[in-house]
């Protein structure tokens, strides 16, 4: 996740800059909304392209992790932009808890980290380890074996 969010700085960024300097942005506040629905959908993207071209990004690639569907075939564009929708789900309930009950200073952390926390403690509740938005998108992560370009050389003795 450290390696995929280093990327998306990139991506954001470059994505922010292009969006701020097309709309004449000068403060920071100015179009705030339709700057974040602007990176929301450069994200959307950049995920949904990737996992229904190869089924990876270059994070996924390093760590030979691929996205396919339940029955292990490649994922098209519209699934894939329906589980990055789903993998929101981290996130939002909690935040959006935080806001409703107006927490302040820790709680509007620690709320937060409990949805994720509980997310992730949701795969126990499958039988094969999937997370719920995988479940739900019907998609789901495999490990990619060695293949003999990508195995390390063989020592000789």
């Amino acid at each position: 996740m450290v390696y995929e969010a280093t990327l998306l700085f990139g991506i954001v960024f470059i994505s922010g800059w292009l969006f701020s300097t097309l709309v004449q942005q000068r403060h920071a506040l100015y179009l705030r909304g339709g700057l974040q629905i602007w990176l929301f959908l450069v994200m959307a993207l950049y995920f949904a392209w990737f996992w229904s071209h190869g089924g990876q990004t270059l994070p996924m690639k390093t760590w030979r992790i691929r996205l396919v569907t339940a029955s292990g075939a490649p994922v098209s564009f519209w699934r894939a932009g329906i589980r990055y929708l789903l993998a929101w789900l981290w996130f939002l309930p909690g935040l959006g808890l935080a806001m409703a009950i107006g927490a302040k200073a820790w709680m509007m952390v620690l709320i937060p980290v409990a949805n994720i926390v509980l997310w992730a403690l949701a795969i126990y509740l499958d039988p094969q380890r999937q997370f719920l938005h995988d479940r739900l998108a019907g998609t789901r992560l495999i490990r990619i074996a060695h293949t003999a370009s990508t195995a390390p050389p063989a020592r000789k003795a």
